[in-house]
């Protein structure tokens, strides 16, 4: 599986800790999503991200490692899309829940955290948004 990964999973040795098996693909930007800084770096609507493209068959223990099952983390798919336009599919990006990192800048997700979990709210700006990665092959 391909993933955009940004923040200390764009770094060889932090992601040889977490899997046994990967290759980085080369380096992607993901629009319609900046990065925002907490305990642990995360995701925030509008703006760019630079990063990079991470293959590996061991998605769950990436999943265990950003505490997906938690909640901590919500890994989701964008649109895949190579510099020349053309559509790759999807890869799978992990976003995580900015009040349970403490990040202390604004970052607003659409909706009530009171009524709809944070995994929804991220869902729905993806569907309403231009949210893809971009990359070079």
């Amino acid at each position: 599986m391909d993933i955009f990964v940004y923040g200390s999973l764009t770094e060889p040795e932090q992601v040889g800790q977490v899997v046994d098996s990967f290759a980085f693909l080369g380096p992607a930007v993901l629009t319609g999503l900046h990065p925002v800084q907490g305990e642990s770096p995360t995701l925030a609507p509008g703006g760019k991200t630079g990063g990079r493209l991470l293959r590996t068959a061991e998605v769950a223990a990436l999943d265990s490692d950003e505490r997906v099952d938690d909640d901590l983390y919500v890994r989701v798919s964008v649109p895949l899309i190579r510099d020349d336009g053309e559509g790759e599919g999807t890869v799978e990006v992990y976003v995580g829940d900015p009040t349970r990192l403490g990040v202390e800048e604004p970052a607003v997700w659409p909706g009530s955290a009171e009524v709809e979990p944070f995994s929804d709210r991220v869902e729905r700006y993806l569907r309403e948004q231009d949210v893809q990665v971009q990359y070079r092959d």
